[in-house]
């Protein structure tokens, strides 16, 4: 069977799914992860119905880095019998000014995309370790990076530049927005479920420990929360989203810190975790009685709704919007309390549909169609492989066997 591997690497997991080709189509086969990678590594992996294929723990020596957990899953996935790999899709958080497209990754595209690691430290070098390693055992097999700014390339300067000097932009210090991969299958997903609705102005809000929100017409984006880097726009895990530039030159001019601290302060210790003092989880936060953690769950809520506030404003009015992503897809009382927000707008949730997490949530009278759609990135990074092998020739072959 040819395949195709998508990899969607983190800091301390590695998400991987295979999808077979052979029809033409994308014929999802298998859906697992490694994660604990250096503390309690588990490699699982599901079949198409959700069944168990594979489940194995190691211990911390065995799976100590990312690199180890790589050559594991390559281990795993030779294991499987008759798999013709025809390619690789990563996911890549940040293009750059430049590549607004998949591309096929070769060493000197790898380096250039090298020089985004500090736009985006929790991700950006993770995405790229798994390239570099496979790069270095073997360039036959095409390696193709999909970006999550992509999606939103193409928006006028008007609202991706910054009122800085005019030059800073043109050396690529603008808004880029992120999670594109997300939003691009919701733009699809619409498409094709409610046509109507694409074809209008909707809202995605994609709520995980990284969360942003997207306005998107006639299924492109129009505006979003996120900027020059992930750090911007709605509160999340562990970063703080919007910040005035004073805080950042206050604590390094008046309390000393570095940049490195600095960095780490706003990428690892903000946001829901800074705030609450105990976790960077909703569902965590939601379970306890602290009041602090109900300070960060109504600040990520108050947050949410004005940022919505301002995307319909770039929208011009709002037709539909769509919860995605971990707590997007699973709290029922956060999409409760981000609508008990908007309700002057004639938005009004099915309380008993919002409950039972049903795809289309809002009550009969609301003037606005409000969604719950999973979202599905490894399933567009398939589709951009695909159609990238397919424009090239496709004439690299692999046997992951061999």
């Amino acid at each position: 069977m040819e395949a195709i591997l998508v990899i969607n690497a983190g800091s301390s997991s590695l998400k991987f799914q295979l999808f077979g080709i052979d029809t033409g189509k994308l014929d999802r086969q298998i859906k697992g992860q490694i994660d604990g990678v250096g503390s309690q590594p588990r490699l699982k992996a599901t079949g198409r119905k959700g069944e168990i294929l594979h489940d194995r723990k190691y211990s911390g020596q065995e799976m100590p880095d990312l690199q180890a957990a790589i050559v594991e899953l390559t281990r795993y996935l030779r294991s499987l019998p008759d798999i013709e790999l025809r390619a690789i899709g990563h996911r890549v958080v940040h293009g750059g000014p430049l590549l607004s497209k998949p591309v096929l990754v070769d060493r000197g595209v790898l380096e250039r995309l090298s020089t985004f690691r500090e736009l985006a430290p929790l991700h950006q070098p993770h995405n790229l370790a798994p390239i570099r390693m496979l790069l270095d055992r073997t360039e036959t097999l095409p390696q193709v990076a999909c970006f999550d700014t992509a999606f939103h390339r193409g928006r006028p300067p008007q609202t991706d530049c910054y009122a800085l000097p005019y030059h800073f932009y043109q050396q690529g210090v603008k808004r880029y927005g992120f999670h594109g991969l997300s939003y691009e299958y919701i733009a699809d997903r619409l498409r094709t479920d409610f046509p109507d609705l694409a074809n209008g102005r909707v809202i995605v809000a994609h709520l995980g420990s990284g969360a942003s929100m997207c306005a998107i017409r006639d299924g492109q984006s129009i505006e979003s929360t996120m900027g020059f880097t992930a750090l911007d726009g709605l509160p999340m895990g562990t970063r703080p989203g919007q910040l005035d530039a004073g805080v950042v030159l206050y604590l390094i001019k008046e309390l000393g810190m570095s940049p490195d601290e600095v960095s780490d302060l706003l990428y690892r210790k903000s946001g829901l975790k800074g705030i609450s003092g105990i976790s960077n989880d909703m569902r965590d936060l939601l379970e306890s009685g602290e009041p602090r953690a109900g300070l960060a769950i109504d600040h990520f809520v108050h947050r949410c709704a004005l940022h919505a506030g301002m995307l319909i404003a770039a929208l011009g009015g709002l037709d539909g919007f769509v919860f995605t992503a971990g707590i997007g897809e699973n709290s029922a009382e956060i999409r409760r309390r981000i609508f008990a927000r908007l309700e002057w707008m004639g938005a009004r949730l099915d309380h008993g549909a919002n409950e039972s997490a049903q795809c289309l949530i809002s009550a009969s009278d609301s003037e606005v169609a409000i969604h719950i759609i999973p979202t599905d990135e490894e399933l567009m990074i398939a589709r951009h492989t695909l159609q990238l092998m397919d424009e090239i020739g496709g004439v690299a072959r692999h046997v992951a066997t061999q």
